[in-house]
């Protein structure tokens, strides 16, 4: 999640040029010529344009990010196509897919909103769901797509995929590849700083305590700092390198910083020298019988996952990484998860994240009867876990950065509760 305050992506419009009055613009039926000051003038703004766009470009390569018309195109398009617009690692499925059983119910006619009830149908559209997917007891009890998406749509997951690592982190603890008191610079020692940096520990970066200094930003008007720059960057080992400061004394408080994220994924990829994609679908996608391939989004080709956002995937086979969570871990007759692992994932830390409860890179959102947790992602992505209703809820869609996340918690509780 990208915790809790998001505001909507605004686009910037073209102003067009007035138009020339027709009488002044022909003569004989051909253009007027151009006078001598308006030539000057079109010569001087076309300079300025082409040392504008020249300059533009050179910062973009220096800074190593995507060019300039690669962000205007980012700019334009909305979260939910995100994922095709960086290069990608594919997570293969396994040969024999499962598929998830059936049993459809009616959604609740109304869900609570912001102190009053709405219609259910009001509640998607508001938050610009594109999909919308509910187990009860590992069976879909109701599934909606949006215009445009099917359940074979890949959907960015944004920081969904945060809660995925977690899955990945409790695995290579099992297999005794990573303790939770390892240090960071001890499994990353080109990171040494010989400073207090060098103190941070894999329990620090799990629970967001590392207190590691770069900025939550997600502001289209500030790409070039803060977790914006790191989404951007086609360097990512250089760029947490370059990103050693402190703003706390490790372990001290918490702050959401998708960097710690960042380095979980480094760490998994040195100590298991195999890249997140493969480590995904050898360890979780194809265990679980996910049934399309996903796709984990590069810094550049051939490069490093994004390990903090990036993974596209099918409503539905998000639906199943919720059930293996719901389930303990197990999936197909198999011990996925460590058992231990979940238990810790749905126990909140000691700090909270504004406001709520936060152990290891799973939300406990406030209020209800304080058993639910989610994995959750900017723009309104949910995998939401009710063990006590039995119940998985997947949400996808294209809402604010940080918006109405309480609000939404309170819904998705509400629907896990109906006809339980």
């Amino acid at each position: 999640m990208n915790h809790p305050q998001h505001t909507d992506r605004a686009h910037p419009s073209r102003a067009a040029g007035a138009a020339e009055p027709a009488a002044a613009s022909r003569r004989r039926g051909g253009l007027l010529p151009r006078s001598r000051p308006a030539r000057r003038t079109l010569i001087a703004a076309g300079t300025a344009l082409a040392v504008l766009l020249g300059g533009s470009y050179a910062a973009t390569s220096i800074m190593n990010i995507p060019s300039p018309l690669d962000l205007v195109r980012l700019q334009t398009t909305p979260p939910s196509g995100w994922g095709e617009l960086f290069p990608a690692r594919s997570i293969a499925k396994a040969g024999h897919t499962t598929a998830l059983p059936t049993s459809l119910q009616a959604a609740p006619e109304h869900v609570p909103w912001k102190g009053k009830r709405i219609t259910f149908k009001d509640f998607l559209s508001k938050t610009r769901t594109n999909a919308f997917l509910v187990l009860r007891d590992g069976k879909v009890t109701y599934e909606w797509y949006g215009d445009g998406f099917t359940a074979d749509t890949r959907m960015p997951s944004w920081s969904v995929a945060k809660s995925v690592v977690s899955l990945l982190v409790g695995q290579a603890i099992e297999r005794g590849k990573l303790r939770e008191s390892d240090r960071l610079v001890d499994l990353l020692p080109e990171l040494r700083s010989k400073g207090t940096y060098d103190t941070i520990t894999v329990r620090n970066l799990l629970d967001m305590t590392s207190g590691i200094d770069v900025d939550e930003n997600y502001s289209p008007w500030r790409p070039f700092t803060g977790t914006a720059r790191m989404m951007l960057t086609r360097d990512l080992r250089t760029f947490v390198k370059d990103h050693r400061d402190l703003t706390y004394t490790p372990g001290s408080q918490a702050s959401y910083r998708s960097v710690d994220t960042m380095m979980l994924g480094l760490i998994l990829m040195r100590v298991e020298k195999k890249p997140l994609a493969e480590l995904l679908s050898e360890g979780i996608w194809k265990p679980v019988g996910a049934t399309h391939t996903a796709t984990w989004n590069l810094d550049r080709e051939d490069g490093v996952e994004k390990a903090f956002c990036g993974l596209n995937a099918t409503a539905r086979d998000f639906a199943k990484i919720g059930q293996l969570v719901l389930d303990k871990g197990s999936a197909n007759g198999q011990q996925i998860i460590p058992e231990k692992w979940v238990i810790r994932l749905a126990t909140p830390a000691p700090h909270r994240i504004d406001n709520w409860g936060y152990s290891a890179q799973w939300w406990r959102p406030s209020g209800g009867n304080g058993k639910d947790f989610s994995a959750i992602g900017i723009y309104g992505q949910y995998v939401y876990v009710a063990p006590d209703a039995r119940t998985v809820i997947v949400k996808m869609s294209d809402h604010g950065t940080q918006q109405d996340e309480q609000e939404t918690v309170d819904a998705l509780r509400s629907i896990a509760q109906h006809n339980d």
